[in-house]
């Protein structure tokens, strides 16, 4: 499995497409605006067709480029239902958003459960349930990679904002502990925005919320 970072859209959201040539299959985790262009070259590049969109959740940065993703491959869409409302009717979001920036709704195959086990690649990715930032917030966890995809739940010295509606700190803070510093220290921590970081970094040094 091949991991590439795609910062896209218009506060550089980070989007991870998971590819395997062998398989020639490719799992796209988030989408924020405009990453389709760079996906399709990617996929092109790999050999691969993207079977799957995962959402870790459903903010608009993050969801922005799902419909035209999903049009362009015809991938099967998971999510949290706790974020429904937010993917499906993305027009909610309309009172914190900048003029111009056009959301589509998108249509999701399945929703994930807290526990559940999505098998890709010959591997598997462990689901886990992050809200506080957003009640629908997960993580994908693969053991075998050594790699958490969080969403924007935990960053690389911070932690994601909860003064946006349905926000809730002391929620965010028990849920890291539970759900992120819960996973052995060496794994490594893709945030949603900027650099990633590890589980034992962090529990050790986020000024905001200590192991």
């Amino acid at each position: 499995m091949k991991l590439h970072v795609i910062p896209a859209g218009p506060i550089q959201t980070n989007a991870y497409l998971l590819t395997s040539e062998k398989r020639g299959e490719a799992v796209l985790i988030d989408a924020p605006g405009d990453v389709w262009p760079q996906v399709a070259a990617l996929l092109e590049q790999e050999g691969c067709d993207l079977t799957e969109l995962w959402l870790t959740h459903g903010h608009w940065d993050h969801t922005q480029g799902g419909a035209q993703v999903v049009r362009g491959t015809g991938a099967k869409v998971r999510a949290h239902r706790d974020d429904q409302v937010l993917i499906e009717t993305p027009q909610v979001m309309s009172a914190f958003l900048d003029p111009g920036i056009k959301l589509e709704p998108i249509k999701v195959d399945h929703w994930l459960e807290p526990g559940e086990v999505l098998s890709v690649f010959g591997t598997t990715a462990e689901v886990r349930h992050v809200p506080g930032h957003c009640p629908g917030n997960v993580l994908f966890y693969f053991k075998q990679g050594g790699a958490a995809f969080v969403g924007d739940a935990l960053f690389n010295g911070s932690i994601g904002r909860t003064d946006l509606p349905q926000g809730n700190h002391e929620q965010l803070l028990a849920a890291i502990k539970a759900q992120i510093y819960t996973l052995p220290g060496e794994t490594a921590v893709y945030p949603g925005h900027g650099e990633p970081t590890t589980v034992e970094r962090e529990m050790t040094t986020n000024p905001y919320v200590r192991g």
